[in-house]
């Protein structure tokens, strides 16, 4: 099977604390990938640096067997959550993401439209995202994360703000996603979004890996309801 991501003795230093300690993992192209820890354990910090948002101390990242940082500046094919997403409030969802798609410019109105109605929202609405709830906002960012098709999500808790009925839809929508051949890693406090979504859970704690587990039972046993 194909690496999609590679992680080699990987530390992450702020001043003397260390987020990241000597982290090395491989995960596998159209998986998905659950981590799990208390807050503080790293998962935030290794999410940054995949997507080469901070600079390496020791060790390597490889995507798509380029080196980040090296090689390329950033993944080139990802879409990402990490921490609250932030848009221009005084615009509707279809504006927010189409200032966006710009960038890149790879996908359409049509395109645009479509995401927004997958994750839930109605792609016609005037109204400005500064209006939105959290929850409203975070579909947003699944939306925005997904729009340009990327192969490799990178995800820090995309279930912040969700009511129960949210959560249920998105839980679907990463299973398609992860039928589509998506690399999908996560990271969620909540127990049964890693035990349903994931194929192989790794615990961090103090910026290791405690463990890898890629079998549901024994996976269980590291997720303890208040530790995630």
């Amino acid at each position: 099977m194909e690496h999609k991501i590679v992680i080699s003795h990987v530390t992450k230093r702020f001043k003397e604390y260390k987020a990241l300690d000597d982290v090395s993992i491989k995960m596998e192209s159209g998986k998905t990938y659950g981590i799990v820890g208390r807050n503080g354990s790293g998962k935030t910090v290794l999410f940054k640096c995949i997507c080469g948002f901070l600079k390496l101390d020791e060790g390597k990242i490889w995507v798509d067997g380029k080196q980040i940082g090296k090689d390329i500046e950033s993944p080139l094919d990802v879409g990402v959550i990490i921490e609250t997403p932030g848009f221009l409030p005084g615009y509707s969802a279809y504006k927010n993401l189409k200032f966006l798609a710009c960038i890149k410019n790879k996908i359409k109105k049509e395109t645009i439209l479509e995401m927004i109605q997958k994750v839930g929202l109605d792609p016609e609405s005037k109204k400005h995202v500064g209006k939105y709830s959290m929850g409203m906002r975070q579909r947003l960012g699944i939306a925005q994360a997904i729009m340009e098709d990327p192969s490799l999500l990178i995800l820090d808790e995309p279930m912040n703000g969700l009511d129960n009925q949210g959560v249920e839809d998105m839980r679907k929508l990463f299973q398609t996603l992860k039928k589509e051949g998506k690399t999908i890693v996560l990271a969620s406090h909540n127990r049964e979004d890693i035990i349903t979504l994931c194929d192989c859970v790794i615990e961090m704690d103090r910026g290791r890996i405690l463990s890898i587990k890629t079998d549901r039972l024994s996976a269980d046993s590291i997720i303890p309801e208040k530790s995630l």
